[in-house]
């Protein structure tokens, strides 16, 4: 008894660990201090159940000590070698598979509850759900790390009638629940994991490519909720309080992220409903002629300019851009010029991505601007860069009404003095979509990879200074 008011009081310290963890991901100055209550909170967490399971274990205490022992060294040693291994244009992706493992579990643990704990009504309902929740997260996440990682076409999956097809999935499993509470069988249990299974994998299929950002904070969501069901079927009041915040803080992560990109958050979150058509291709309509420059021109400009932006996309992150691009901001503040970032929600393929990558580069917090802290500023500004992004910055979302990404919110950089857009090609971005753009009087396309173009740039200026040129500063 004493041992279990203990972790009781370990486990309320622990969620606090969490919540602090999670108010200090909010903002990027407090983001380290976050990561590390958090981690704090998974040590007493791990610790005080570990400590629980001995005590309750009918097995001799030290085959219970090895047998938790060799699973810790299995989960460190994957999670540690991906951990290392894994690029950070890779993060969605792993992120997206990392939640399947959550889905998982939450099978696993449903059948296991099944099968050892008595029937009782409310039991069995939690089994149900639990099971229920984790299938959907298992396979729907899979489908996200497939798209993620282009094993699979980010294009919708477009079945005819899905929205239906949907439905009856979810009526059929309503009436799954009612035969497994009434006869406490196991066969409408596994009917209704198969279910599960296939409305997981259609609900996200059915998502394009543009809504990835939010599909993975939705997974996110839905892991959350596969953990506090786990926790239910377990007794684990700390599961519980834990998926719970991860539920909530994933869902409302979605809903700012659907209001970023226009996007009807039940539509999203269920798969595509009431959309009757998938993302339209590239509009292959005569735009006019591009204008390209060189890398040595795009420093000319910048010499000349007052005021600067910049604008990331996931191009600066395959690139591995940031830190030519931090050095060329250093390079540029020195010289007295004013730099700053635009960031758009939903830049990359995972919230927050591009804050990120310039976190990781030494960027300074106070120039990371968001997209409605910078759009006003945008028309006095002499220069934009866009590096690697695309539909974030597609004037189509404000100008066409027939666009895929009609009404998205996106930085205005066409207001801008010159933009320059650094691409490799003039291909449209990972929504399928062509960019009027590229095709402004006042655009240039500077094509070639990012880290190499912004390094020339870099050298180009430094030479400049070698050889006496007028200061950046001097207009």
């Amino acid at each position: 008894m004493h041992l279990t008011s203990l972790v009781g009081a370990v486990y309320l310290i622990a969620a606090l660990l969490f919540i602090l963890s999670l108010a200090g991901l909010s903002t990027q100055a407090t983001a380290r201090r976050g990561n590390l209550f958090g981690m704090a909170g998974m040590v007493l967490a791990l610790a005080a159940t570990v400590a629980l399971a001995l005590e309750n274990s009918e097995r001799p205490v030290l085959v219970t000590l090895l047998l938790i022992a060799l699973v810790f060294i299995i989960g460190a040693t994957a999670g540690i070698w991906r951990a290392r291994s894994v690029e950070m244009t890779q993060m969605p992706e792993m992120i997206a598979i990392l939640h399947s493992f959550v889905g998982l579990a939450a099978v696993l643990v449903g059948f296991n509850s099944y099968l050892t704990e008595p029937a009782e009504t409310v039991h069995q309902v939690e089994v149900f759900l639990g099971v229920f929740i984790g299938a959907i997260t298992f396979t729907g996440s899979v489908v996200a790390y497939l798209k993620l990682s282009a094993r699979m076409s980010s294009a919708p999956l477009m079945l005819p009638r899905r929205n239906t097809l949907n439905l009856v999935a979810l009526i059929a499993s309503l009436g799954l629940l009612v035969w497994f509470v009434g006869q406490n069988a196991l066969v409408p249990l596994l009917v209704m994991t198969v279910v599960a299974l296939a409305l997981g994998w259609h609900l996200v299929a059915s998502i394009g490519g543009g809504d990835m950002p939010v599909v993975v904070s939705m997974l996110n969501s839905y892991s959350g909720w596969a953990a506090a069901a786990a926790g239910f079927m377990l007794g684990n009041d700390l599961l519980i309080v834990v998926g719970a915040l991860v539920g909530s803080s994933g869902a409302i992560l979605s809903y700012i992220m659907c209001k970023a990109m226009n996007r009807s958050f039940i539509s999203v979150i269920l798969g595509g409903f009431g959309a009757d058509t998938g993302t339209p291709a590239a509009d292959s309509g005569d735009h006019g002629e591009h204008r390209e420059v060189l890398a040595e021109e795009v420093a000319g400009m910048l010499r000349a300019a007052r005021t600067v932006v910049i604008t990331p996309g996931y191009g600066m992150a395959v690139a591995k851009a940031q830190y030519p691009v931090a050095d060329l901001v250093s390079r540029l503040r020195a010289s007295g010029v004013d730099v700053r970032f635009g960031v758009h929600p939903v830049a990359g393929r995972l919230p927050g991505h591009m804050n990120v990558l310039l976190a990781e580069a030494k960027v300074p917090y106070d120039i990371v601007l968001e997209l409605d802290e910078i759009n006003d500023d945008l028309a006095q500004t002499d220069v934009v860069l866009v590096i690697g992004a695309n539909d974030t910055v597609n004037p189509a979302a404000l100008e066409d009404p027939g666009s895929p990404i009609a009404g998205m919110p996106v930085l205005e950089v066409w207001n801008a003095g010159q933009v320059v857009v650094f691409k490799r090609s003039m291909a449209t971005g990972y929504a399928g979509v062509q960019n009027p753009l590229f095709f402004r009087e006042n655009t240039a396309m500077l094509f070639g990879d990012a880290k190499d173009q912004v390094e020339k740039i870099v050298l180009a200026l430094a030479a400049d200074s070698v050889s006496g040129a007028p200061a950046l500063s001097a207009r």
